[in-house]
């Protein structure tokens, strides 16, 4: 080949690269303006209770008016300390290392951050947390993971339903398996192959709440996951609801902080015939 085609062809490369790059950074923008969002709105709705219950206490001057709007102040104020809390707790896992990470602490934060939407969508929450090691994880990637899963299944039950939320350890394989479960109107067969690709979504934009439509989610989930050397898996049955299982790799003593997560095999899991699933 000519000199001249192999520098078009490493300029193409490079372009490609780059290309990549940018899309990488613009699925962690997606993923943070929606954190952004979610947290605002949830401020919002927090400060709006604070206000309305002291213009209460202000206009009543009776002991009994004036002793309810208080507790409902220390309420919202409680709240907003989780939300905070929570917040905080995300900005600590920036640091962009894997460490041995508590899943199940993890998953309480970001349910803190999306408590008050399950609540306006009649989803109700059902936690199944086993006994499970730490995982060797980068905790603000996990995070971003359980708000896109999380808000898909929520928006997988406009009518309400409920969300599971199962932590299980698989000693075999050495991965602590999280799986985000809900009850609504499942993928269809046509659809679950592609559900991972970028730029595809099975939304028409995103919802009254403004999330999802971009098709970019459950792709940086997946990207997320293979950095991590876990596995995901999908089992959809059109409506019944659709379980997505993250295996991630146990953190082990031995483990540090220049170290590799270890590669975990795909665990075979027998379905009735009328469930299709995906693993990836």
């Amino acid at each position: 080949m000519p000199a001249g085609g192999n520098r078009d062809s490493m300029d193409l490369k490079q372009q490609v690269a780059a290309l990549q790059m940018q899309l990488r950074e613009a699925e962690k923008l997606t993923a943070l303006g929606e954190l952004v969002g979610t947290t605002t709105h949830e401020f919002n709705n927090v400060l709006m209770t604070i206000i309305n219950y002291a213009k209460l206490g202000l206009r009543h001057k009776d002991e009994a008016t004036r002793d309810k709007a208080l507790e409902k102040i220390f309420a919202a104020s409680q709240r907003a300390a989780k939300i905070t809390g929570s917040v905080l707790g995300m900005a600590r896992n920036r640091s962009g290392s894997f460490q041995p990470t508590d899943l199940e602490s993890l998953t309480e934060d970001v349910l803190i951050l999306l408590e008050r939407e399950m609540n306006k969508y009649r989803v109700s929450i059902d936690r199944q947390f086993g006994e499970v090691p730490k995982a060797w994880v980068d905790g603000n990637q996990i995070q971003q993971i359980l708000l896109n899963l999380m808000t898909n299944a929520r928006q997988a039950m406009p009518d309400g339903g409920t969300l599971t939320i199962r932590l299980a350890h698989d000693a075999e394989n050495g991965t602590v398996d999280l799986t985000i479960r809900d009850t609504g109107s499942g993928i269809p067969p046509d659809q679950l192959p592609h559900i991972f690709d970028r730029f595809y979504s099975t939304k028409r934009g995103p919802d009254a709440s403004g999330k999802g439509g971009t098709g970019l989610g459950l792709s940086a989930c997946r990207e997320i996951v293979e950095s991590h050397r876990g596995r995901l898996r999908v089992d959809s049955t059109v409506g019944k609801g659709t379980a997505i299982t993250v295996k991630l790799p146990v953190a082990h003593r031995e483990t540090n902080a220049e170290a590799s997560p270890q590669s975990t095999p795909t665990l075979g899991m027998p379905q009735p015939a009328s469930t299709v699933s995906k693993t990836v």
